[in-house]
């Protein structure tokens, strides 16, 4: 694979994705020059976690009409996407592993920390019976996006519900193959990876961004809709982005226009409680999904958010921080009601 007068992060994603979905991504995202910049012969940690975003910065928008449209109303008004951050679930069975997948978050982290990535805040989500924790990157924090990954703690339920998620999740499969498994292993230890190695690793990284487990019965479906909102999610959706973050500029005044165009925005803006940090979201899509015995319903899928940041005075920069009152009014975004749990 040659990177001739592409960037390594382009040379990736249209190696992924093929040159007009690659084209179509890239151009809606406002990618740093730091990052644009980098050419071969060998892929950064900081290149290879970009362009595995772009990926699936574009897979999110293919579940998610209103996302897509979204991003094409701002491209129409000449702007482009600053992607802040995305958000992925993950569940702790009550004990071992899940399926043949790491437990919770580990299923992520073994990823994410090769890649450049470092836990920079844990946030209690004990209303919601999970714990998120936000991991930045090390080389570029404001450039590339975060991770908000949010895990569900499966033993803070009762046995009934703990049965159920160990038939839906203990069916998960590992999607990492050995020579991606390597690759992350070369980026850990610092030692050069070469584009084609990064090319043929990325689809299986990219990979494990999904669900990994069999579809679920509907009673055991409704049996965990029925304590939990996410964990209902998780069994119809897996690891796929909750959620992807667009970075703008004023999120109040967004909202307020997206109101008035009859978009399907949250009724309320969540600020944090030191007032930096301010987000909103499109209401989750609806999702046909196939259940166990080849029934379809109708569930929530993902959304896309929006997010204001200003600069920390102590710090002088911006404002990465998340906050655990905005993640749990924005988590009822996938609710089935609604937002009512917010």
């Amino acid at each position: 694979m040659s990177v001739e007068n592409q960037s390594v992060i382009n040379a990736l994603v249209e190696g992924f994705l093929g040159p007009e979905p690659a084209r179509a991504a890239l151009a809606a995202l406002d990618l740093a020059p730091r990052l644009t910049g980098q050419g071969g012969p060998h892929v950064t940690r900081a290149a290879f976690a970009m362009a595995m975003n772009v990926a699936l910065f574009h897979d999110l928008l293919e579940r998610v009409p209103s996302g897509a449209a979204y991003v094409a109303d701002r491209l129409a008004r000449g702007g482009k996407v600053v992607f802040d951050h995305g958000a992925l679930r993950t569940v702790r069975l009550a004990k071992g592993a899940t399926g043949q997948l790491p437990p919770g978050e580990e299923a992520f982290t073994r990823i994410l920390v090769p890649l450049g990535y470092e836990m920079a805040a844990v946030y209690p989500l004990d209303r919601l019976r999970m714990t998120g924790r936000a991991y930045r990157h090390v080389d570029l924090p404001e450039a590339i996006p975060q991770f908000f990954l949010s895990e569900l703690h499966v033993d803070r339920f009762d046995p009934e519900f703990a049965e159920a998620a160990a038939r839906i999740f203990g069916t998960s499969r590992d999607p990492l193959t050995s020579e991606a498994q390597a690759v992350l292993e070369k980026f850990a230890d610092d030692r050069p990876v070469t584009l084609d190695e990064a090319a043929a690793a990325l689809p299986a990284i990219v990979a494990a961004f999904d669900r990994q487990h069999r579809p679920p019965s509907v009673e055991d479906y409704e049996l965990l809709l029925s304590r939990s909102h996410e964990a209902a999610w998780i069994a119809t959706e897996g690891n796929a982005f909750n959620h992807a973050t667009d970075r703008v500029a004023d999120v109040a005044a967004l909202a307020e226009r997206l109101k008035a165009e009859d978009w399907p925005i949250k009724d309320r803006l969540e600020i944090s409680r030191t007032g930096r940090v301010r987000q909103t979201a499109l209401r989750a899509d609806t999702v046909e999904r196939l259940f166990a015995g080849n029934e379809l319903r109708r569930v929530p899928g993902s959304f896309y958010e929006f997010i204001s940041r200003d600069i920390d005075p102590e710090t002088g920069r911006l404002d990465l921080a998340f906050d655990t009152g905005n993640a749990t009014g924005i988590f009822a975004m996938t609710g089935v009601q609604g937002e009512g749990r917010g």
